[in-house]
């Protein structure tokens, strides 16, 4: 009798704790519903990786501006270049994973570093999660206005016969595997000709310094369209609306050759659902509203309604195809 009344006794403490963990757990679950409803009650940062005045720059600061004012809440863009972007995915990645430290993700620092640098600090894909794509951006492979071959195999063809590898102007890793890319496709030999921005590419294109460039659409679209300079492809899934003349790379023979420069909020890979829905839907609400649409009409990127995981989805693929150059062209991070 001792000895069932102790097990009465054990299974009664063992229903009470049960009871009590359930409780403690369903507070927790309440308490972080509770604070994801209420986010935000204090001002969010953006930090982003380049210098005020850069492209991924002005997204964040004319978004996060439509929407403090649709949330009554300040939202303050923390500029923080240098080290390749290292510098501002650090900032981010130590700070806590409450949706008020956010990051603007471009192609450079979360699908090319990856690639190109050895020891990154950060993973990308595992510690940071996607809240709103602002475009998509294609590329396209520039030459001079009197340069030999009006197609890119044209072009190639005639390049192959001078026996020397085809310099291409860039100013990112990215635009740089871009570049080995076009080069695999068409068999060419590639040297990769590294410059600080895009203005100067151009620059050295149009003046016959190098022969061709792998360089932004954005940036380049007024002086093809005025003649300086020939846009042999886009790198976009169809013919851009900015240079409606000038095929893309699929057109030329090379289905597989689609590539955009994109840039993305990201929060840490740890933040609440509900705090991810509600910055989501805030960006989206911006982005949506007349003041948007504005903004983007004097732009030149391609806008995508993606969700979070749509996005994540997309930067996974890109990551993997900047991967896939990489080994293709036998180039080892560094």
């Amino acid at each position: 009798m001792i000895k069932a009344f102790w097990c009465l006794v054990l299974r009664w403490a063992w229903l009470a704790n049960t009871a009590i963990a359930a409780g403690v757990s369903a507070n927790a679950q309440a308490a972080a519903a509770g604070a994801g409803q209420a986010y935000p009650v204090k001002p969010i940062r953006i930090v982003v990786p380049f210098a005020a005045g850069s492209g991924a720059d002005a997204n964040p600061r004319f978004y996060g501006e439509l929407v403090s004012k649709l949330w009554g809440q300040s939202i303050v863009v923390d500029n923080r270049p240098g080290g390749s972007g290292i510098i501002a995915v650090q900032t981010v990645k130590g700070a806590a994973a409450d949706g008020y430290s956010l990051l603007t993700g471009t192609t450079s620092t979360i699908s090319v570093n990856p690639v190109v640098m050895k020891d990154l600090p950060y993973d990308p894909i595992r510690e940071f999660r996607p809240v709103i794509l602002f475009g998509l951006s294609p590329t396209v492979f520039v030459v001079g206005s009197n340069a030999a071959g009006k197609t890119v195999k044209e072009f190639a063809v005639l390049t192959k016969k001078t026996s020397n590898a085809l310099p291409v102007g860039n100013y990112s890793a990215g635009y740089e595997l871009l570049s080995h890319w076009f080069g695999l496709v068409n068999g060419l030999a590639i040297t990769p000709v590294p410059y600080k921005g895009g203005s100067q590419v151009m620059t050295d294109v149009i003046g016959g310094q190098i022969p061709s460039g792998m360089i932004d659409s954005g940036g380049a679209a007024p002086l093809i369209r005025d003649g300086r300079m020939r846009a042999l492809a886009i790198t976009a899934d169809v013919r851009a609306p900015i240079l409606p003349d000038v095929p893309t790379m699929k057109e030329s023979g090379f289905p597989e050759f689609v590539s955009y420069s994109w840039s993305s909020i990201f929060a840490r890979s740890e933040t609440p659902d509900t705090v991810v829905n509600k910055l989501h839907e805030g960006f989206k609400a911006a982005m949506a509203s007349p003041e948007g649409r504005a903004y983007q009409a004097s732009r030149t990127s391609l806008i995508v309604s993606y969700t979070p995981q749509e996005i994540s989805a997309f930067v996974a693929a890109d990551s993997d195809r900047y991967r896939k150059i990489a080994q293709q062209a036998g180039i080892k991070p560094r």
